[in-house]
């Protein structure tokens, strides 16, 4: 993170270091929607996974929002990402290479450039840092480390509200000719927040769900309630998020839309699986499976994966086995403590964020099964690109997982409950002891991602959900102007 000292020191950060798009006229005469993160700054993501801004624009292609970019742009409708960054000092653009998006940078509201000072003194206090801003709380007492964490939830939301600059944000949502806004997460206080600007502006304001059931602080409650009554949609994948938000928030059937995330199936496909192995070094007579992602033990549930392996190996002594592990993250001196600890046969972990797609793709091409052990998902994208590449899934009942695998080994997996390690050691072993059944469900696999979850598919569905009126949503740009 970077370290701000003084309000006066605030605008000398590092700027973006990435050519700049020219500044757009408003003249589109195409569909276009703004797409927002949900994180307070977009340097909180980038610092949080090690990546630059050049990167982020020139190759990163991991993550939903490109995933709906791509199969958007497929179904005509122009979408523009905007981010929030406390590294810039005015609205610059830049294009993100993979996609062609349009990717919409504005400096952080001064609001709270200040609220963002005000804190990291308090940190600094306290012998803290910027790092260390929201981590979990650590005191004996339960009493004190309640109080402090809520105390710490309460300002995170505070944050959140006033990091977007909503004079800048309407102004160039006019500059871009959006006629639609697209948030992250609804489970975030950005979401109430361009709700009440989309309200101001007459703009449709819709969410998606890609993770995040729990309100920050209770400071969010009622606006969270306003904001569901008010907005125009939500984009869901899940029935059982579907569920929870319609006991919640009494939200009506017809704001809903049940929608996958996309895959573009023309990127992703099986490799030959003899060169993928020549090149990683895995025997050519190996069982192999394979995980990708970020590496958080608890979350992704890679302490139940290790010990799922090492019952494996342990029943199949003798064998070629390998596990092959693909990512970094958060937790990544964590696990290879872990590892160090306890080494287990067979385990190949690749430490490193992967950009590029067709290495992810030649990991993947060289395994015989994908395990995902995860406790919590959103909607996992990691496990819909291992089938587009033809694997057969092994995965917990995680949220999104029974949407994926709806059919059981009909979708192209085995389904097992969260926090069962001799479930998961068996499903893993049902499939590498056969591998003749394993291509079976890999092919299902394939077939499940072409029928319900390819970006043409997808983006139809997207474009018939957030713009059903491309003419009369048209009219509403000239209501941007009173914003300015």
């Amino acid at each position: 993170m970077l370290d701000y000292q003084t309000p006066s020191q605030l605008n000398q950060q590092p700027e973006l270091a990435i050519p700049e798009l020219a500044i757009n006229d408003g003249n589109h005469p195409e569909l276009t929607i703004a797409l927002l993160h949900c994180y307070d700054l977009i340097d909180d993501f980038l610092d949080s996974i090690d990546l630059s801004f050049a990167d982020f624009c020139q190759v990163f292609i991991g993550s939903w929002m490109f995933g709906y970019i791509n199969a958007l742009r497929q179904a005509g409708v122009r979408t523009v990402l905007f981010c929030i960054s406390a590294r810039v000092t005015e609205v610059s653009r830049y294009r993100h290479e993979p996609t062609g998006a349009t990717i919409c940078v504005l400096p952080a509201s001064p609001s709270y450039r200040r609220y963002r000072y005000l804190r990291n003194q308090i940190l600094r206090s306290y012998g803290g840092n910027e790092g260390q801003a929201f981590k979990d709380i650590s005191d004996a007492n339960l009493t004190r480390r309640s109080t402090l964490t809520k105390l710490k939830d309460l300002i995170k939301s505070v944050g959140t509200y006033l990091s977007t600059p909503l004079d800048l944000l309407a102004h160039e949502l006019k500059q871009e000719g959006c006629q639609a806004i697209l948030c992250q997460e609804y489970e975030f206080a950005r979401f109430d927040v361009c709700v009440l600007l989309g309200k101001q502006i007459n703009l449709p304001v819709f969410a998606t769900f890609q993770g995040g059931t729990q309100t920050q602080s209770w400071l969010e409650y009622p606006f969270r309630h306003l904001a569901f009554r008010a907005c125009q949609g939500v984009i869901v994948a899940t029935q059982t998020e579907i569920d929870r938000i319609q006991q919640r928030y009494q939200l009506p059937d017809a704001k809903i839309a049940r929608i996958f995330n996309p895959i573009d199936l023309t990127n992703w496909q099986q490799g030959d699986r003899l060169s993928a192995r020549a090149a990683i070094g895995i025997p050519l007579d190996a069982q192999v499976a394979v995980w990708h992602g970020r590496v958080e033990i608890e979350r992704k549930g890679l302490d139940l994966l290790l010990d799922a392996w090492e019952q494996v190996c342990c029943d199949r002594p003798g064998r070629e086995l390998r596990l092959l592990l693909v990512g970094t993250g958060s937790d990544a001196a964590k696990l290879h403590q872990r590892l160090a600890s306890n080494p287990l046969p067979g385990v190949i972990w690749i430490d490193e964020f992967i950009n590029d797609r067709d290495r992810i793709q030649q990991y993947l091409s060289a395994a015989d099964v994908y395990v995902m052990s995860s406790r919590q998902e959103g909607f996992p994208v990691a496990p819909l690109e291992a089938m587009a590449c033809g694997l057969p899934i092994v995965a917990t009942d995680a949220p999104g997982i029974p949407d994926i695998l709806e059919q059981g080994e009909g979708s192209g997996g085995l389904m097992v409950p969260r926090n069962h390690v001799p479930a998961l050691a068996s499903a893993i072993a049902q499939i590498i002891d056969d591998l003749d059944w394993a291509r079976e469900l890999g092919e299902r696999a394939r077939a499940r991602m072409e029928t319900q979850f390819s970006s043409q598919s997808v983006g139809q569905q997207l474009r018939g959900f957030l713009l059903p009126d491309a003419a009369t949503t048209t009219k509403s740009l000239s209501n941007l102007e009173k914003f300015r």
